[in-house]
């Protein structure tokens, strides 16, 4: 690299919102940095919370990808015309239909409303049929004649296909909408889209499919030369086959090019016509760059839930790591393998405490103080205090004496073990227990999920020498991160990057844009650094080893328990 000057920049569309950062590419500053909520899913439209239903339309992410690039590409003056590459990372598996001109139904007329035209936003848990049937077609297909030389298909993807994923999702909707079934050419991911979009593909067909979203969520692998065959989406339903035979057989990272800006969204965006878009990723993916992986290290993203990223070079033996999402090679940095896993509740969890809690103020408070001065904003005010008040309250708690034991379920299993039909639980109460003290367990329980990701890799002889974390959720709460410290027996380092996804997002746009050659190099030139180490009390860690057994009795128990009342057992 010669450049005296370079910019790029990383967007990142998040469940909520969509974030921009302007990064100088020599020295990894953030120069400028928007967020933009998505205007109709603020409004809760297309959604349905009762039927785990989640979609989010395409001119929600249009419009606000213009509003926050436009406000930081403002910001950067005459240097945006240095802008030298943008990146791209979204949420997945987020897919949506598209027609041969590569336009998301929901953007169509007769499609304006309907949700099966829209993004099925990753946690949308509609599909927990559908990927069922799609394990049973996995372990049909692998003994009968045309699948045996390709074996289990899920087996790259943890063996266990999921309803938060690519397959299961288009199924659920091949089945039941045949308007928009016949309507569609494809199907692409958010983080395909977004990039085809901003470098005008019009044709379907032409859409650049990134390695780490085919590989975690629509099961391509290099040992299958591409996605599973036709004969295996045919055993699930005809349609899928042939929207399969649509996705093409390459995949690419997300340090390569997909092109540069069309003339249209470089106008629209202040940006020069010859600015490279890099290939998409999921988020978390980005931000594990972002956040300074490296070999060994496990990169939680800690958010409404979690994203865990573990890279390893390429192994002599080929080790198959049962129960997570996926293990791709170059999924997160091109020559190594990207493993994935995480958990479906994180802040989620919290969050849903706090909002139980503050039910009564919600709900009374207007009837009961109408016209009362001193009631005004007091709903928003506590809600913003209760949760710092309980954890000031919880770190006082003694976990053994507590006895409250909390199962973090409450949306279901990511990982380890894919079951999007599980609950939450709660045990261990008596008259003595208080709001704290639910709260503590609630926190341990998410600790004791990330401790059973860990062991699953520990188990299959991968080693996790420490735990990097990034996301609101580990700045924003010193009670979270000792206690999971404590409960993984490992360091916890803490990226000083206020926007580590975006960032990671920057760093593929530098290597894209032709800034740095490789992938490391733009790490050790941009990489902000780590601003808090955790690390683990002994004493706290081996109580934490005896609590953790109780919590996978409870989870034993919970998930019998699941069964029996879905008839499954």
């Amino acid at each position: 690299m010669n450049m005296r000057e370079a910019y790029v920049i990383g967007l990142d569309f998040g469940t909520d919102s969509v974030r921009a950062v302007a990064v100088d590419a020599l020295d990894g500053t953030i120069l400028a940095q928007e967020v933009a909520p998505y205007p109709r899913w603020s409004k809760g439209l297309f959604c349905d919370a009762k039927a785990r239903r989640f979609r989010q339309h395409p001119r929600d992410y249009i419009e606000t990808l213009e509003t926050v690039t436009r406000a930081v590409v403002a910001r950067l003056g005459p240097r945006a015309g240095l802008v030298k590459g943008i990146s791209v990372d979204t949420t997945g598996s987020t897919p949506v239909f598209v027609d041969r001109a590569a336009r998301p139904l929901g953007l169509e007329r007769g499609f304006e409303d309907d949700p099966d035209a829209m993004f099925i936003l990753w946690k949308d848990h509609t599909s927990i049929a559908e990927a069922a049937d799609i394990n049973r077609a996995a372990a049909a297909f692998a003994e009968s004649p045309e699948g045996g030389e390709f074996g289990d298909v899920t087996r790259y993807v943890g063996g266990i296909y999921s309803s938060e994923w690519f397959w299961a999702k288009a199924l659920r909707v091949v089945r039941r909408n045949a308007a928009v079934s016949r309507a569609a050419y494809t199907v692409v991911e958010h983080c395909d889209w977004i990039p085809a979009l901003l470098t005008g593909v019009n044709d379907a067909a032409k859409i650049l499919r990134g390695r780490c979203a085919a590989g975690h969520k629509g099961m391509w692998n290099a040992a299958f030369s591409g996605y599973p065959p036709a004969a295996f989406f045919n055993l699930l339903h005809p349609r899928l086959g042939e929207i399969a035979a649509t996705l093409g057989d390459a995949t690419w990272t997300s340090a390569t090019p997909a092109g540069v800006l069309s003339a249209e969204w470089a106008s629209r965006l202040g940006l020069p016509s010859d600015c490279v878009v890099g290939i998409g990723a999921f988020d978390c993916h980005m931000g594990a760059v972002g956040g300074d992986i490296r070999p060994y290290q496990l990169v939680k993203v800690m958010g409404t839930s979690t994203c865990d990223i573990l890279i390893t070079p390429k192994p002599d033996r080929e080790v198959l790591v049962a129960g997570i999402c996926g293990q791709v090679d170059g999924s997160v940095v091109p020559g190594m393998v990207g493993f994935e896993a995480g958990q479906s509740a994180f802040g989620d969890a919290y969050a849903w405490f706090r909002d139980l809690l503050l039910w009564p103020l919600e709900r009374l408070l207007p009837g009961i103080a109408a016209g009362a001065p001193e009631t005004d904003g007091l709903v928003e005010k506590v809600h913003d205090a209760l949760i710092p008040a309980l954890e000031a309250e919880a770190g006082n708690v003694d976990p053994l004496e507590s006895g409250v034991l909390a199962l973090d379920w409450l949306n279901g299993r990511r990982t380890p073990d894919a079951d999007q039909s599980v609950s939450g639980a709660l045990v261990g109460l008596n008259l003595g227990t208080d709001a704290p003290r639910i709260y503590r367990a609630i926190v341990e329980a998410t600790a004791y999920g990330s401790k059973a990701i860990v062991d699953r890799f520990l188990e299959k002889g991968i080693p996790v020498e420490g735990v990097i974390a990034i996301g609101g959720v580990s700045r924003k709460s010193e009670l979270v991160m000792q206690i999971c410290a404590d409960v993984l027996d490992l360091p916890i380092s803490v990226s000083s990057a206020d926007q580590a996804v975006a960032l990671g997002a920057s760093m593929f746009a530098a290597v894209a844009g032709g800034v740095y050659d490789t992938v490391e190099e733009a790490q050790r030139a941009m990489s902000n650094g780590f601003d808090r180490i955790y690390r683990p009390r002994p004493a706290q860690a081996r109580m934490y080893r005896v609590l953790y057994e109780r919590y996978r009795a409870l989870g034993m128990f919970e998930q019998t328990r699941d069964r029996e009342v879905h008839g499954e057992a």
